[in-house]
C-alpha cells in the first residue's frame, strides 16, 4: 500500500497492484501537506506498537501524527514557516522536523520537543537519519551537513553541488548518501563525505530521489524523468513519464515496486523488472512482476552452487540449476518481505525482518542463528557470508566485531567468543572450499586492508593476518580456497591465502598479478566461478577475466591427499607459484617429503634444511612442536612439549628464539636446566660484544656454576629418555591387543 497527499487537501491510500485509492483523511481547507513518513513496522523482528502512525507535515508550521484510519491524534506547532521535511528515526524513538525557518528539531514519538539541533539562515529542503539514527544529514543550501546527536561531536559539512540542493537521502545499510539539486546532477557519497559518483547533467533539477531499502539500488526523479540506478551510481534504466516533476519518491518495503508524486497531480506507479542472476551456464531474468510460473511478484532471488531460487510474497520456491524446474520444496515464509538470498552448495541463508534462517534446498529449516541486538534489516552481502559448515555475520552496532555460527546447529563456534579486528569491518567473505576445519573468513577493513582468518581456532588465540592493501572488491573461488581482488589499480588472485597460516613469507610467491586497468573506475566483482572472474565496471558494463585452472586442481589433489599427482602438475606446469602453493598445503598436512620437494624447487635452502631437522626428530610431540614453530606458534608448540613432559626441548625452543627471560622462567619453575639457560645466555652475549644487564640473570649467576660438560652430558640424556619413550610408544602402538 501506498499513502499521497496533496494541495486538494485528501490523504489517500493506494493499492500498488490494482492502483485502487481511498480517502484516508480530508484536511481543513487552510492546511496543505507537505510530506509523509510511516513510522517504521519492525526493528530486529520486534514489531514496534506504533506502526500504524504517520507524521504528516504541512505549510502552516504544524506537523500533525495521524493513524492509518485517518484520525488526527495530535497536530504540534513546530516551525515558523512551512514544515519541509519529517522522518521517523529507524527504532521509532524519535521524529526529526526540518524547516522554512532554517530550524531542525528533535521530537519524541509522542510528539514532544527535545531539543533544537540546527539553526541556520536558509531553509533545510531535506532530512534524513544516519544508519544508526546517532547522526543527522541535512541540506544547507549548496551544502550537505552531517550532525552528531552528541553535542561534543565533529560536525562534517562540505559543498555537493553547483546549485542549491533540493533533496538527499541516507541507506542504512549500505551507509551511501545520495543529493540532487538545482544543478541538475544526482551524486553519491559515503558517510565521510567523499564523492564516490556524480552524474552527468540532466535536462531539469533533481526534484526527488529515494534508496530502494535494501541499498541495492535507487531512484531519481526530475522534471517528466525517472532513473533507476546502481548504488555505485551508473543507470539501470530511464523513464520518460509525462508526469511533470516528480516532486517525491517511495519504495515498497519489499524494494520491488515505487510510488512517485507528481508535478502534474498523478501518482506515478514503477516496478522493477528485468533483474538478471547468473551461475554458469544459466543466466535467470526477471522479464515481468509474475514470472516463474508464481501468482504473486518475485521480491528477491538468487543464482547459486545448486540451483537458482525465487521468493515472492508468500512463499520461496527452489529451481534446479540444469532444468530449471521448482523442486519438490515451497517454504511458506513468516514475514512478507525478504531482504537478503545467500547459497552455498548444500544450503541457503533467507533474511527477514524477523532473523536470519538456513534452510535445506529440500525445504527443511535447519537452523536459526542469533545474537544480542541482531538487526536483521540492516543486513546485506558484505555483512553476512554462508558457506557449507558456517555463517558468518559483522555486528552492525559493533563493526569490529564478527559472529562465526555452525550451519547445523546455529550456534556459536568454539568456545562462543567472537571474532574481533581492530579497526570497522567493511566486507566479509567465507571461502567455499575445503573442510570445515580448515574454513577460513576473509575479510576488509575501513582502511581496505585484507585480512584471513581461521574460523575454527581450537583454542588458539585469533590468528588475523594481513594479506593485502588498498583493496577495494574480493570473491572466494565457488569450489577452491582461492581468493581474488583489486587492489588499486591491479587484479591480484591469491591461489593459496591460507599459506599466511603457514608460511607467511611464501604469500608474495603464491600470487598472481594483472593489471587492472582494462577494468575502469570503480569496478566490482561480481562472482568466481570456475576460472572466470565476472567484474562490474563502474559505468555498469560487465569484463571477464581468466585466471589459471592449475591452482584450483591442485587443491583437490591436497584436499584428497593425492600428493604424487599434485609433484606431477606442478612439474608439469613449471609454475614457482604452483610450487610455493604445493609447499605450504603439504606443510599444513605435515606431509615433509612433499614440501621438502615443493620448497627445493624454488630455492628456499633453509627451509629444507629445517624440514630434515623436522624428520629427525625422536619424538612425536618434538615433530609436532617444531612443526608449529615452522608456522610461527611458538605459545603452542612450548605447551605440547610441555604436556608431554619435555621440558628441556621446550626451554630449548626459547633459547633458540633469543625468548631469554621465557627460556629462564620455565628453567625456574620446573628446576631444571638453570645453568643451560645462562650457559646459551653467556655465549650469545660474548658473540655479540654485550654485558649482562639482566638484574635476574645477574641473580643467577651467582649462584649458579656454568659447566659446558656437565650440561652437554644432561642435554645427551634428555635426548636418549626420549628416544626410549619413542621407542617404548611405538612398541606399545604395535603389540595393543585387537578388540
Amino acid at each position: 500500500m501506498s499513502h499521497t497527499e496533496g494541495e486538494d487537501h485528501q490523504i489517500l491510500r493506494w493499492n500498488l497492484l490494482t492502483s485502487e485509492t481511498s480517502l484516508v483523511v480530508r484536511l481543513p481547507e487552510d492546511t496543505y501537506p507537505i510530506d509523509l513518513h510511516w513510522f517504521p513496522k519492525t526493528v530486529g523482528g520486534k514489531k514496534l506498537v506504533q506502526a500504524d502512525t504517520f507524521v504528516l507535515t504541512s505549510t502552516d508550521g504544524k506537523f500533525h501524527l495521524a493513524s492509518k484510519s485517518g484520525r488526527i491524534e495530535k497536530s504540534v506547532e513546530a516551525h515558523k514557516g512551512a514544515v519541509l521535511a519529517g522522518r521517523w528515526n529507524y527504532d521509532g524513538t524519535a521524529l526529526i522536523t526540518a524547516g522554512e525557518d532554517g530550524q531542525i528539531k528533535i521530537w519524541s514519538k509522542s510528539g514532544m520537543l527535545r531539543s533544537t539541533l540546527a539553526q541556520q539562515g536558509s531553509p533545510v529542503y531535506s532530512v534524513a537519519w544516519g544508519p544508526d539514527s546517532d547522526r543527522i544529514l541535512y541540506t544547507s543550501g549548496r551544502q550537505l551537513v552531517i550532525k552528531p546527536l552528541q553535542p561534543s561531536a565533529k560536525v562534517i559539512q562540505w559543498k555537493a553541488h553547483e546549485g542549491l540542493i533540493l533533496k538527499a537521502d541516507w541507506n542504512s545499510v549500505n551507509e551511501l548518501i545520495l543529493s540532487g539539486g538545482e544543478d541538475c546532477k544526482y551524486k553519491v557519497w559515503d558517510s565521510y563525505g567523499r564523492l564516490l559518483y556524480s552524474s552527468s547533467p540532466q535536462d531539469y533539477p533533481v526534484t526527488s530521489l529515494a534508496w530502494a531499502p535494501d541499498g541495492e539500488v535507487f531512484a531519481v526523479g526530475s522534471f517528466n524523468t525517472l532513473h533507476l540506478c546502481d548504488k555505485t551510481g551508473w543507470s539501470y534504466a530511464l523513464e520518460k513519464p509525462n508526469t511533470g516533476s516528480v516532486f517525491s519518491l517511495a519504495w515498497s518495503a519489499d524494494g520491488t515496486q515505487l510510488a512517485g508524486a507528481c508535478g502534474n497531480g498523478q501518482v506515478l506507479m514503477a516496478h522493477v523488472v528485468e533483474q538478471s542472476w547468473e551461475w554458469r551456464h544459466v543466466v535467470v531474468t526477471l522479464i515481468k512482476r509474475r514470472s516463474m510460473q508464481f501468482r504473486d511478484r518475485v521480491i528477491k532471488a538468487a543464482a547459486g552452487p545448486t540451483a537458482p531460487g525465487g521468493h515472492h510474497s508468500l512463499q520461496c520456491y527452489v529451481y534446479s540449476s540444469e532444468e530449471l524446474e521448482p523442486l519438490p520444496s515451497s517454504l511458506i515464509l513468516k514475514e512478507r518481505t525478504v531482504s537478503l538470498i545467500l547459497q552455498a552448495e548444500k544450503y541457503f541463508l533467507l533474511a527477514d525482518g524477523a532473523g536470519l534462517y538456513v534452510f535445506s534446498y529440500e525445504g527443511r529449516l535447519v537452523s536459526s542463528p542469533k545474537f544480542p541486538g541482531m538487526r536483521t534489516d540492516l543486513l546485506n552481502a558484505q555483512s553476512v557470508s554462508l558457506s557449507n559448515d558456517t555463517i558468518a555475520v559483522r555486528d552492525k552496532s559493533e563493526e569490529k566485531v564478527l559472529f562465526l555460527f555452525d550451519v547445523l546447529t546455529g550456534k556459536a563456534i568454539g568456545d562462543g567468543k567472537p571474532l574481533t579486528h581492530k579497526l570497522e569491518v567493511v566486507e566479509i567473505a567465507l571461502d567455499q572450499g575445503g573442510p570445515a576445519s580448515e574454513r577460513k573468513i576473509a575479510l576488509i577493513d575501513k582502511n581496505r586492508d585484507l585480512y584471513l582468518s581461521p574460523v575454527r581456532r581450537l583454542g588458539r588465540e585469533p590468528c588475523i593476518c594481513k594479506i593485502g592493501s588498498l583493496v577495494h572488491t574480493m570473491a572466494w573461488n565457488d569450489a577452491a580456497s582461492i581468493l581474488c581482488g583489486i587492489q588499486g589499480n591491479q587484479f591480484t588472485v591469491w591461489y593459496h591465502p591460507g599459506v599466511v597460516l603457514t608460511d607467511k613469507e611464501l604469500l608474495p610467491r603464491t600470487l598472481e598479478l594483472k593489471d587492472g586497468s582494462e577494468f575502469g573506475r570503480a569496478p566490482h566483482i561480481l562472482s568466481y566461478v570456475g576460472s572466470k572472474v565476472t567484474v562490474r565496471q563502474g559505468d555498469g558494463s560487465l569484463v571477464y577475466s581468466s585466471v589459471s585452472p592449475y591452482p584450483a586442481l591442485l587443491h583437490s589433489y591436497s584436499a584428497s591427499a593425492g600428493w604424487e599427482d599434485a609433484l606431477r602438475l606442478c612439474r608439469f606446469a613449471k609454475d614457482p607459484a604452483l610450487w610455493a602453493c604445493l609447499a605450504g598445503m603439504a606443510m599444513a598436512n605435515r606431509e615433509l617429503a612433499t614440501a621438502e620437494a615443493a620448497y627445493t624447487a624454488i630455492g628456499e635452502v633453509a627451509r629444507v634444511q629445517y624440514i630434515r631437522f623436522i624428520q629427525e626428530q625422536p619424538s612425536r610431540e618434538s615433530t609436532l612442536a617444531h612443526l608449529l614453530l615452522f608456522s610461527g606458534h611458538a605459545p603452542e608448540a612450548e605447551a605440547a612439549l610441555l604436556q608431554a613432559g619435555l621440558v628441556y626441548r621446550a626451554i630449548q625452543v626459547h633459547i633458540d628464539l633469543f625468548h631469554w627471560d621465557r627460556a629462564l622462567e620455565l628453567a625456574v619453575k620446573h628446576k631444571t636446566h638453570v645453568d643451560t639457560v645462562l650457559a646459551y645466555r653467556g655465549r650469545y652475549l660474548q658473540r655479540v660484544g654485550r654485558k649482562e644487564s639482566s638484574k635476574r640473570f645477574l641473580q643467577y649467576a651467582e649462584g649458579v656454576e656454568v659447566d659446558w660438560e656437565k650440561i652437554q652430558a644432561k642435554l645427551e640424556m634428555e635426548l636418549t629418555k626420549e628416544r626410549e619413550r619413542a621407542a617404548n610408544v611405538s612398541v606399545r602402538s604395535s603389540v595393543a591387543p585387537r578388540r
